[in-house]
């Protein structure tokens, strides 16, 4: 239930109403029909909420608004409602403030709905798929790959709290030229282990990690020289599928360390092996958006975005600027780029599993890859534009004592995600990386493994422990928590005690928020303001020593932070502690 929602929606019910009655006395004029705003003002001194119903009516009423709003304030009965009054303000807005009902409801609410609380139904019905890490699987997860997995996951499970059926998917690139240098790159390493280092060059453009050295290594000591003299290809697949067979459990475990499960692990070679991708390239050359030139396969990307650019209202002037390019499909040695297998996959996504909407997390730097990727979607009659959206991520910056930290100390390497959860808590990597997906982020090491209330993790987590070492020091004297109609709130008088129930109300809207603007960084957000109204009521408010009625209603309200701030830790993959 949304506490706040029904607030705007009974003041629109009881504005009408009043307008209503007004209108048959003849105190206005009847057939007047607005839709105002109800928001809550940022200044509650003038009250909880306003609206601005006067001021859309007043002119086809021909009345000033004020002259409105007095006639209504007068109609209006606010008897058994969650308002205690409302009061005329500024050229015509009326304000509204809150009673003891509406503030008893919502902690009735919290405790009803419980580990279901901040549910919606806005996405209900709809078929979501969340994309995200996808990493190259020929070495490490490296930095980037620790935030998407975070704003992939923490997405997901806010979209599932708003009524989607969401799947998560890992899309295994295990096809194509990166699985070929892979193949040479681990040839070169195991041709030196048996010829020696100087006998044989590596490739300029390999992989040069350690990670390769010691699979080829592993390689050899499984197959010993079984593989020196035979053919070319059947070294390479065998190279390759070992190394991947070693690096994707490898992933798994990872991320999974991370608080990371997958619904699937999609490998790119099913595409191939099927013909999927030679019958999706052939879709598009039926629908005449392919052409051959050099020998090799095109799609007019170009065209297909230009298109849709006209569509949206874009001058030729300006789409002429942009200087669109096509995409090989298929090159002329007859291999299908990585474009081509990019298109079947997403085709895959909607034509054959149905997924009404599916998200893919990236980095910035694939900004240039949206529109080409939606545009061959809606050439396929898939709709790409509106059922296809990709949430671009910035890089991140390690810092550690004012300086930005490139290589680990433990291994000499480039940070990967296995180096920094053995330096950080997996709770304060995942808070840390829910950032908004659209900013650079710095990761200041020294700060998240910090035990103080600079640190957003440990500040909404102590919150949490802090409420949970009150109960059950109130327990020991013999006090439970009371539930909700058990006890009298009419009693939490205080402002930081209503402020802290209104806050509390909030979690339901920014669940909405995070799912509708793809930015889970919303909940991070919340939990700090949460935790920091709690510390608030908390130094303010004495519990324990207080005479019964106060004591008791005090303890409810303290338990409800506790079952709101779990719930937003929960989601977002941290632990709750219940000590620190």
């Amino acid at each position: 239930m949304n506490m706040i929602q029904n607030a705007k929606d009974q003041i629109l019910h009881l504005t009408v109403a009043s307008y209503e009655k007004a209108a048959a006395a003849g105190l206005l004029p009847q057939g007047v029909s607005v839709t105002p705003s109800v928001e809550i003002p940022k200044d509650t001194a003038n009250g909880d909420y306003t609206t601005t119903y006067c001021l859309a009516a007043a002119k086809a009423m021909g009345k000033n608004p004020r002259e409105v709003a007095g006639i209504l304030r007068e109609n209006m009965l606010l008897d058994g409602t969650y308002f205690t009054s409302v009061e005329i303000a500024g050229p015509g807005f009326l304000n509204f403030r809150l009673g003891d009902k509406w503030f008893a409801d919502t902690v009735a609410c919290i405790e009803d709905e419980g580990a279901d609380y901040g549910c919606n139904d806005m996405l209900k019905g709809k078929k979501y798929m969340v994309e995200f890490v996808s990493a190259n699987p020929t070495g490490p997860m490296h930095m980037g790959n620790a935030r998407g997995g975070v704003l992939g996951d923490t997405l997901a499970s806010v979209l599932q709290k708003s009524g989607a059926q969401v799947w998560r998917e890992f899309y295994v690139n295990d096809a194509g030229n990166q699985i070929e240098k892979f193949a040479r790159s681990l040839e070169a390493r195991y041709f030196q282990l048996i010829k020696g280092e100087d006998a044989v060059a590596f490739p300029e453009d390999g992989y040069h990690g350690d990670d390769i050295r010691e699979l080829a290594r592993l390689f050899y000591e499984k197959e010993g020289d079984k593989y020196l003299d035979c053919d070319e290809q059947s070294r390479h697949d065998a190279l390759a599928q070992f190394g991947l067979q070693h690096n994707i459990p490898r992933m798994r475990s990872d991320l999974e360390r991370y608080g990371i499960r997958y619904d699937q692990w999609f490998f790119e070679s099913s595409l191939h092996e099927s013909g999927y991708v030679a019958d999706s390239v052939k879709e598009l050359t039926e629908k005449g958006y392919t052409y051959e030139k050099d020998g090799a396969l095109w799609l007019k990307t170009g065209q297909i975005i230009a298109e849709n650019l006209k569509k949206a209202g874009k001058s030729d002037e300006d789409i002429a600027k942009l200087e669109l390019k096509d995409d090989v499909l298929r090159r002329a040695n007859g291999f299908y780029t990585y474009f081509a297998a990019d298109i079947a996959y997403h085709r895959n996504k909607f034509a054959v599993r149905g997924f009404d909407k599916v998200i893919n997390i990236w980095g910035a730097d694939h900004h240039g890859h949206v529109a080409r990727l939606k545009g061959a979607m809606d050439a396929l009659g898939l709709n790409g534009t509106e059922r296809l959206d990709i949430v671009l991520m910035q890089l991140v910056k390690l810092v550690q004592d004012g300086e930005v930290v490139r290589m680990s100390k433990r291994t000499g390497k480039a940070v990967s995600l296995t180096d920094l959860l053995d330096m950080v808590p997996v709770d304060a990597c995942r808070y840390f990386f829910n950032a908004k997906p659209e900013t650079q982020m710095e990761f200041d090491l020294g700060l998240a493994v910090r035990e103080d209330s600079e640190n957003p993790v440990y500040y909404v987590q102590y919150a949490h422990a802090r409420i949970c070492t009150l109960l059950k020091a109130l327990a020991a004297e013999g006090y439970t928590v009371p539930a909700a109609r058990d006890v009298d709130l009419s009693v939490l008088s205080d402002d930081t005690e209503k402020a802290l129930i209104k806050e509390l109300a909030h979690y339901s809207v920014v669940v909405r928020l995070a799912a509708r603007d793809y930015d889970p960084s919303f909940i991070n957000r919340y939990l700090t303001e949460l935790a920091a109204a709690f510390h608030k009521f908390y130094n303010a408010c004495r519990i324990k020593g207080e005479r019964e009625d106060v004591l008791l209603a005090r303890l409810k309200l303290a338990d409800t932070a506790r079952a709101v701030l779990k719930n937003g830790m929960t989601l977002i993959g941290c632990s709750a502690p219940e000590k620190m």
